[in-house]
């Protein structure tokens, strides 16, 4: 055995001198480029887009209906099956950047694409020639769909990027403003957007939509001379494969008696990022295999098969992803919740007294205090409850990324359970009031509808930001950007659940029919806040055998 491991300290002696050029990072170069001057455009960048995102998803089934003609159901599918789509192209984004492009110019790419969709989509509405094609309509429609989704997990990795990994406090601050300016682009959107386009048409309404996408691209533009640029690293697919073919070639050798000994080779990393080197954990150990040094593994020339070894932090890139993987799925219901609030929530409204004064509300309206909700909390959050927090937890954040996202899971609970209480008071007056099998209003405010839709949005101000700070900081650093598309991508899967939830309970019990007041919408409710506190605890379960990364 003495012999085989001097012959591995050799090849490895060999090759660290072969390898001792290592990218590092200019002190000089990051003291002029990124903080929160670059950030700041990349945040005004994503306020622009999510109201024109929002502008357009918001109406869609509206002019869908209008202006095609389409009915209820397929209105309804083809704007749902768009949405989802905008969030399942995120995967495609991020593996094209942290395979090829890198983020900045994954950006511009792909806001080519969003751009060309968003002119003909304008086009198509106001050209006579055009106005009614299906063809050219959706031929946009999935152009924006392409370009919106690609987009998302590059803008908000760019912008953490632009902070040092050790800055956790600062990272955690930009991702409180990018999710609040997702919020923000939604109320405008909402509000305004939505008006202009019921009240001055489609051509000016969509017209305003790709104003606002040209200036977030101008707006991200203008920042280039400021950005840290993080070059790729390959295909991260091809690296995890690489990892698990090497340890399989290797499964019936034995470890060294000195893990030192196993592969270390030291890789180029972006000349603005610093070099990552995770600490090697026990898990999956089979894996190490991958890092065995053998006579085998080098060419004549010095260079070594990747195929047959990878170094550990290559291997400790795969063990990275293969944690995650247990908790990815927990984070799915609450993008459920989010997806009821404004399909479940609304109906719920709309059989509720709308009257305030002279004015009737829509029911859709309340999603405002959501936003508000978010926007108040949210500088609580970071300006007083970290701070308290930090002294207690000596955590840099206040608490973990893990603690954070658990504690909104838990205002999801309360959310749910706050649903359900109205909607029983609501029953039980529309029972007094003889209109139980009368399809109306009951004379109940809609008002009582307020705390459901602020717990949603103080829930999101602890998961929703918790998830993506976890999953960046979590990520290897080649991989950040399939990181947060992972994230990303359990918004489209919540809306699937809702909808599998919905018709499978409908089918099993009628809760929900089309005459709410002969309804039990307060059981439905309280069914979603018990899968909401099954989640939870296993959340909990995953989260506390959950182990964090150590460079």
């Amino acid at each position: 055995m003495g012999s085989v491991d001097e012959s591995r300290i050799s090849l490895l002696v060999v090759e660290q001198n072969r390898n001792e050029e290592v990218g590092q990072n200019s002190s000089a170069l990051k003291q002029q480029t990124g903080g929160w001057k670059a950030s700041s455009l990349i945040l005004v960048t994503e306020l622009c887009l999510c109201i024109a995102f929002f502008g357009l998803s918001k109406n869609l089934v509206v002019y869908l209906k209008t202006e095609l003609l389409e009915d209820n159901v397929t209105a309804a599918t083809h704007a749902s099956t768009w949405v989802g789509t905008c969030f399942l192209t995120t995967l495609i984004g991020a593996y094209v950047s942290d395979s090829y492009l890198g983020n900045y110019l994954s950006i511009m790419g792909f806001g080519i694409i969003y751009l060309s969709g968003m002119v003909t989509l304008t086009l198509s509405a106001s050209l006579s020639n055009l106005k009614n094609s299906p063809f050219f309509t959706f031929m946009a429609l999935y152009m924006i769909s392409l370009g919106s989704g690609s987009i998302k997990p590059c803008l908000s990795g760019f912008g953490a990027d632009q902070f040092d990994n050790t800055d956790t406090r600062a990272k955690s601050s930009f991702f409180s403003w990018y999710y609040l300016s997702i919020k923000i682009g939604g109320f405008i959107a909402c509000t305004v957007i939505i008006w202009i386009q019921d009240n001055y048409g489609w051509t000016i309404g969509f017209g305003i939509l790709t104003l606002l996408s040209g200036i977030a691209f101008l707006s991200f533009m203008a920042g280039s001379g400021y950005y840290r640029y993080r070059k790729p690293n390959g295909s991260p697919l091809t690296r995890l494969c690489q990892v698990i073919v090497a340890a399989s070639r290797k499964y019936n050798m034995n470890f060294p008696e000195d893990n030192s000994l196993l592969y270390q080779a030291k890789e180029k990393s972006a000349i603005v990022q610093e070099n990552e080197e995770l600490e090697h954990t026990p898990g999956f150990s089979f894996l190490d295999k991958a890092a065995i040094v053998t006579t085998s593994d080098f060419s004549v020339s010095g260079a070594f098969n990747p195929w047959s070894l990878c170094p550990m932090s290559q291997v400790e890139e795969l063990k990275s992803i293969l944690n995650l993987l247990p908790i990815w799925p927990t984070f799915i219901l609450f993008s459920s919740v989010l997806s009821h609030e404004s399909l479940v929530f609304v109906e719920q409204g709309m059989v509720m007294d709308r009257h305030f004064g002279s004015f009737n509300i829509p029911p859709a309206s309340l999603l405002s205090f959501n936003v508000l909700s978010f926007v108040v909390f949210a500088p609580i959050y970071e300006k007083i409850i970290v701070p308290v927090a930090r002294r207690f937890s000596k955590i840099e954040g206040g608490m973990s990324h893990l603690q954070r996202a658990g504690i909104g899971l838990f205002f999801s609970i309360l959310a749910m359970l706050s649903a359900a209480i109205v909607e029983a008071k609501r029953l039980q007056i529309a029972r007094d009031e003889g209109l139980t099998h009368e399809n109306v209003a009951v004379p109940m405010s809609i008002f009582w509808q307020i705390p459901q839709y602020i717990l949603v949005g103080v829930g999101e101000v602890f998961n929703q930001v918790g998830m993506l700070e976890f999953f960046y900081d979590q990520a290897p650093d080649s991989m950040r950007s399939l990181c947060l598309a992972l994230a990303l991508l359990t918004v489209s899967l919540g809306s699937y659940a809702t909808s599998l939830i919905l018709t499978v309970v409908n089918q099993v019990t009628g809760w929900i029919p089309r005459n709410l007041n002969e309804g039990h919408l307060d059981r439905y409710f309280g069914l979603v806040a018990g899968l909401c506190l099954i989640n939870l605890v296993v959340f909990a379960y995953c989260a506390s055998r959950y182990r964090y990364k150590r460079k």
